[in-house]
């Protein structure tokens, strides 16, 4: 990478300003190394922002991308076989001469000539390990890590500041954002290929902070412009408005970029596209803009309930389609979306009734669709609040938006909060209040995930403090090593030259953390790595072999039957796990929820008051005839996939002919086992004594043979993997008490190194105040107030002291087990039993770098088993001891760039790591490659890096584990704060215990838990629900509010001339609005969507058969791609693929183009068919609205003035008094008088 640092002078060369990759503009112009803002702009075309012409959340906005690809299209015509196709595209896929590309061709690549590739690579903060800037994260083992090489590590004081800048950085006046290039015929953002995430394109994104689309060079017609809190109206940060040509004048331009760029619209303007202030006046002095901000007004403030309703549900999109994105949305956030959290369930039992829960649970479903469908923007209050379909459910919205904030499901990660200020600071007083300080222990992933999450809520609530004149708190980051990333710890290798891997990407080996498990089903990381930081990541194929202790490959099926048999016993000892019931929460109406409908009743009382004059249901015996079983191994995280079985097994000797073995001639089919004499034989039982007793059983069952024995044990040492402990040392009761809680798809690593998750979380969007090499020794915490009033200290080894009103200690579980540091007072007694019980466990590495591969790259891992302590021994104990040693290999080719393989050292062998020299352990595994790899030379390694996680002082282990001796809900007592001292990390996570993305949960939890100490919970509005009927007999809290109704002596309502005066015009226009949307939700329910017109006749021929062998075609030109260049990543151009279904088609005979041409027919008169009758279906709907509207006004009388009601119906083509004469008219629109001033 670049170490050029950039000029700071700007100048203008040839009537044009000059810029670095940064936008920091430059002394002099050099082609070869500079790139203009005009040239810029010109060349680059964004892929982010999607210019819409209607009003309406998402659809009008930068969320491009849709929330899962669309069904692939495979027509199959009919009178032509599958078969038929097959033979034809085989046959001419695989010649020559229907395919012809020239030898110099190549992909086009985005016009970017100007820029090198370091300061390409610079732009996109992909670090190489030589940047100077960049080592405080470092390149090191922390110095109390035992290794045999590597590179000395890079330290960075800590008042040297990074300037590498990306889009989501808010100093930088330009968001540069990294893109990917999606060419495989998948529109969605999270593609689970690797390659499609590779940042290809980096486009001049200003976003919608700035104001500006950039997607075209057409500008919206009717961008959505929301209502704010300072009373000025701006563009959601979901939505495109203002401007888009950006090639009118580049020093106007750049001057309108120089203020800072916020990521919402509550309290911001649209950024000017010229500059209206002429060139000759004079900048005012800071005496005058003083003066002149402290006589400027003061924004309007608006409350949450002031918000308009609807503005982000897409209008061309049906209720149903919109409700299974809200329902796939709450899946990927870790949510049901068919009931509530809970955490929610405890906020609103009190407040909600049964029936509004599900009206609840859509406008949160609503809200997280906006969140997955693009986390590179945060979801703001307006978009929140538009989520709900009526006024009346906009405190429900206002809850469940907080609610989503506050907990870290939306607006986390490398994202800026949305601006929600609206106060200013008084100065006089914030000079005289003591700002508030929390200090976080650790830079790992849990201190860095909660510092980050931290500063995004104070920001979010930034206005608890500054509307009382105080500064708002400041966090501290306090990291012992001069590195960040805790037990994620991508090392360096001596030797970069890569292969491969993409040019930025440097070479390194992890010595920690090493998977990411599973991109779906709520991983946070996925956000963070797939849709923020875009970092290139390789999808990993459970493709792995097993070989034997002579090095041959152990047959596959017998493989099978040995791992049925494994899981078989699990699923047994499974039968004693402790039962904790699940949490009770309330479920909605499925129905409901499911289609996207409100209800439409007033509800009844509150969940607490039903439940109160209900019986408690029976919640001491669980009497479920099924329950979660083992339902297969995963060899690459090592823990078993669970699924739903019986409760009841089955016997044994069933089991297991059913798993393919030949039961002994003795064997009575009845048999069973009987592990009681191991589960209830010890007030402390284990897993492994439970498993080895079943075992035991077995072998009189069945005749095991060593080789059975030793493909037994593997699959016991690929637990051990899973747990960092012996299965010995596991509680029988809860070793497996977060399952059920398993992110599902790919798994992945990370190419170039783990460690750039949390490097993106230090920096973006602005960099956190870290302290590296601030061991905590002392720590000083008041626990019994929330807030210390006499102040938390915290003592560093260097004799630096932090005085704190909130500590978070995000240390190890083996750290708090060794007591490193001291705690004044004591922690009690409750906080000292889980530390002391819950187990924390080693897992040692070998990395092994070599000069070039000898093994299958293809292959991203494949498993040794190893000999017992007696050879062939069929008594299980003898192999314990060496059954995870080097026990399985990973294939780090392409991760790294480098022959790179690394062997894991699990259960017992973890800690033989420990103890034996490099060089024995070197001479071993090799060893044992050698025969492995008969028929070649295994040489020795160039690079070796033991890993030795026991010694570090800063985590005495590698990860937690449930020990024999640990009791149900430990780890949520080790969660629990002390007063002012909070608790974050793996170990305090219950439902992922042990991950990555566990430690990153449990950051988000702390954080909080602070912001509920600082500010208090959340404010749940009253009422909650505005039912429109208690406008008849309540007096408005808000000017949005309906006025008061007037009546005669008969108790009719009359309508009110003069309530214009009452209300400010802005509220009135959104009460119109409010109720014009009710009256169309109304209609919607009842009638459905109006009939859209008949679209164009379809598809052409070709365009059909374009789709249908699309995939076919892609697959064999990316395997000519291979081909030609010799790289495994090499990937075929959508022009090549088009260019190749055209020669195709071409060549195709009459009998396979026929079905084409025929449906392409039978599409054209079908569509010929809905256009006669398009008029009237339309005819009569429109009538049918009509008299849905008049009923629904009817029914609410006193909503509406009578010249409001007369200007609805003119608005809508009706004239004359059709309420009273009952004129049946068909409106020329169906809405609109909302419009009108």
């Amino acid at each position: 990478m670049s170490t050029k640092k950039p000029f700071r002078k700007g100048t203008v060369s040839k009537g044009e300003l000059v810029f670095d990759q940064n936008f920091n503009p430059l002394q002099s112009k050099k082609a070869s190394k500079t790139i203009s803002l005009q040239s810029w702009i010109a060349n680059t075309k964004s892929k982010t922002l999607e210019c819409g012409n209607y009003q309406g959340g998402p659809q009008a906005s930068n969320r491009k991308y849709p929330l899962w690809p669309p069904p692939h299209y495979n027509y199959m015509p009919s009178g032509f076989s599958s078969s038929t196709k097959d033979n034809f595209l085989s046959t001419a896929l695989s010649s020559g001469g229907l395919f012809i590309q020239p030898e110099n061709a190549s992909t086009t690549l985005p016009n970017h000539v100007d820029m090198t590739q370091d300061e390409l690579s610079e732009a996109m903060d992909t670090s190489s390990g030589n940047d100077d800037d960049d080592s405080v994260e470092g390149d090191d083992m922390s110095e109390n890590m035992d290794m045999s090489s590597g590179p000395e590590a890079y330290e960075l004081s800590d008042k040297e500041t990074p300037t590498k800048t990306t889009g989501l950085t808010k100093s930088n006046v330009v968001n540069v954002k990294v893109e990917p290039d999606l060419d495989d015929g998948s529109d969605s953002i999270f593609s689970n290929k690797a390659e499609n995430m590779v940042p290809k394109v980096l486009t001049l994104n200003l976003n919608s902070r700035a104001g500006i689309d950039t997607s075209s060079n057409a500008t919206s017609t009717t961008p959505r412009m929301s209502s704010t809190p300072s009373g000025r109206s701006g563009p959601s940060s979901h939505t495109s408005a203002g401007p888009s040509n950006l090639n009118d004048s580049v020093e106007e331009t750049f001057e309108s970029l120089k203020a800072p760029i916020r990521a919402s619209s509550l309290s911001s303007e649209l950024s000017p596209a010229k500059s209206t202030t002429p060139p000759t006046l004079k900048p005012l002095s800071s005496g005058q803009k003083l003066a002149q901000n402290r006589n400027a007004a003061r924004p309007k403030r608006l409350r949450f309930s002031d918000l308009r309703a609807r503005t982000s549900i897409p209008t061309n999109m049906s209720s149903t389609v919109l409700a299974q994105q809200g329902i796939h949305a709450a899946y990927s956030s870790r949510l049901n979306p068919f009931s509530l959290h809970p955490d929610e369930y405890k906020l609103l039992r009190d407040h909600i009734c049964h029936l509004h829960v599900s009206a609840y649970l859509n406008i949160r479903n609503r809200i997280l669709r906006l969140w997955v469908r693009n986390p590179l923007v945060s979801v703001t209050a307006e978009e929140a609040a538009g989520c709900a379909l009526s006024s009346r459910w906009l405190g429900l919205a206002e809850v469940a938006y907080e609610w989503l904030v506050r907990k870290g499901y939306i607006n986390f990660g490398c994202v800026e909060p949305p601006d929600t200020s609206n106060a200013y600071v008084k100065r006089y007083k914030s000079k005289r209040s003591k700002r508030k300080t929390i200090v976080v222990v650790g830079a790992g992933m849990s201190g860095l995930g909660c510092a980050r999450q931290l500063e995004s809520l104070i920001e979010h609530y930034k206005e608890k403090w500054t509307s009382k004149g105080e500064e708002t708190p400041k966090v501290i980051l306090l990291e012992g090593r001069n590195r960040i990333g805790g037990r994620v710890y991508s090392h360096p290798l001596k030797d970069q030259k890569t292969s491969g891997v993409p040019d930025q990407k440097r070479s390194t080996a992890e010595l920690g953390a090493h998977i990411i498990i599973g991109f779906d089903h709520g991983n946070p990381l996925n956000m963070i790595i797939r849709g923020q930081l875009a970092l290139h990541y390789h999808a990993l194929k459970d493709n792995s072999t097993l070989h034997d202790i002579d090095g041959h490959v152990v047959d596959e099926d017998r493989d099978t039957m040995v791992e049925k048999l494994y899981n078989d016993c699990l699923d047994r000892a499974s039968v004693y796990r402790h039962r904790v019931l699940p949490p009770r929460t309330v479920e909605g109406d499925k129905a409901l929820i499911e289609s996207g409908r409100d209800p439409n009743q007033e509800g009844g009382p509150s969940i607490s008051a039903v439940e109160d004059n209900v019986p408690s249901p029976d919640t001491g015996h669980d009497n479920s005839t099924v329950e979660s079983v083992p339902g297969g191994m995963d060899k690459l995280t090592g823990k078993a996939h669970m699924i739903t079985g019986p409760r009841k097994k089955q016997p044994p000797a069933r089991a297991a002919e059913g798993m393919g073995w030949k039961l002994s001639s003795n064997v009575l089919a009845y048999h069973d086992l009987n592990l009681d004499v191991v589960a209830k034989g010890s007030s402390n039982p284990t897993l492994g004594g439970a498993m080895d007793e079943a075992v035991k059983q077995y072998q009189f069952l069945l005749d095991l043979s060593p080789q059975d024995m030793r493909l037994l044990n593997w699959h016991y040492a690929n637990l051990e993997y899973a747990n960092a402990a012996n299965v010995g040392k596991l509680s029988l009761g809860g070793w497996d008490q977060d399952a059920g809680n398993e992110f599902e798809g790919v798994h992945a690593q990370v190419i170039g190194g783990y460690q750039q998750v949390p490097r993106g979380i230090l920096h973006f969007p602005i960099k956190l105040d870290l302290r590296t090499r601030k061991a905590v020794k002392h720590v000083t915490y008041d626990c019994n107030k929330k807030v210390a009033t006499a102040g938390t200290r915290i003592v560093c080894e260097d004799g630096e002291v932090f005085e704190a009103d909130h500590v978070v200690l995000t240390t190890s579980l083996g750290v708090l087990k060794n007591e490193t540091i001291k705690f004044e007072p004591p922690l009690p007694d409750w906080k000292l039993g889980p530390i002391r019980r819950l187990g924390f466990g080693i897992l040692n590495k070998l990395i092994l770098v070599y000069d070039k591969p000898f093994w299958d790259v293809n292959q991203d891992m494949f498993g040794l088993l190893r000999e017992p302590e007696v050879k062939d021994s069929l008594d299980q104990e003898d192999y314990v001891a060496n059954r995870g040693r080097f026990y399985f290999f990973w294939n780090c080719v392409k991760t790294t760039g480098r022959p790179v393989l690394i062997s894991l050292m699990a259960g017992d062998a973890a800690h033989q790591a420990e103890t034996t020299s490099d060089a024995d352990l070197v001479k071993e595994v090799t060893f044992e490659l050698s025969k492995i790899f008969s028929t070649q030379e295994v040489p020795e390694p160039l690079e070796t890096i033991v890993t030795r996680w026991g010694k570090d002082r800063f985590t005495r282990g590698s990860y937690s584990y449930v020990g024999d001796t640990s009791l149900p809900g430990d780890y949520e007592t080790l969660a629990a704060p002390v007063g002012t001292l909070h608790f974050a990390g793996e170990a305090t996570c219950a439902t992922h215990p042990a991950t990555v993305h566990g430690a990153y949960i449990s950051g988000l939890r702390a954080a909080a838990e602070i912001i509920d100490e600082l500010i208090g919970p959340i404010e749940i509005p009253n009422p909650l629900v505005s039912w429109p009927t208690q406008v008849e007999s309540e007096a408005p809290p808000t000017p949005q509010k309906f006025a008061p109704i007037q009546r005669s002596h008969a108790g009719v309502a009359s309508h009110i001339e003069s309530r214009t005066p009452l209300e400010p015009e802005d509220a009135k226009q959104a009460r119109l609005e409010a109720f014009e949307n009710e009256i169309l939700n109304s209609i919607y329910e009842e009638l459905g969507l109006r009939p859209s017109p008949p679209g164009k006749p379809g598809s052409n021929p070709f365009l059909l058969f374009t789709t249908d062998v699309w995939a076919e075609t892609k697959k064999a030109c990316d395997e000519a791609r291979i081909a030609a260049t010799g790289s495994l990543d090499g990937k075929a151009s959508r022009n090549e693929v088009r260019a190749r279904i055209g020669q195709l088609w071409r060549a195709a005979p009459e009998e396979m183009k026929r079905p084409y041409s025929e449906k392409t027919e039978s599409n054209r008169r079908m569509n010929e068919e809905q256009a006669a009758t398009f008029e009237a279906r339309l005819a009569s709907w429109d009538e049918q609205a009509m008299e849905v509207r008049r009923k629904y006004v009817r029914e609410h009388p006193g909503v509406l003035s009578k010249k409001e009601e007369q200007d609805m119906w003119k608005a809508l083509g009706v004239f004359g008094d059709l309420v009273e004469a009952g004129e049946e008219r068909r409106a020329k629109k169906m809405s609109g008088y909302a419009d009108h001033d």
